[in-house]
């Protein structure tokens, strides 16, 4: 599991752009995560975010 989010990290994030410095990358993963997180649907999880799937699981037990 790890190793596909940090391919897709890479295909999304590091291959993408290129960081003025430490502090903006590191301010600009901070981002991809919140974004992978809250608003990246995901086909697996029935066309909801991570966080969505997981609020609508707990829901529903």
């Amino acid at each position: 599991v790890i190793e596909n989010f940090f391919g897709l990290l890479k295909s999304e994030l590091l291959y993408l752009q290129e960081f003025e410095s430490m502090e903006h990358f590191k301010q600009e993963l901070e981002e991809y995560i919140h974004y992978y997180n809250h608003q990246r649907i995901k086909g697996k999880l029935k066309g909801m975010s991570p966080v969505d799937y997981r609020v609508h699981a707990l829901k529903a037990a």
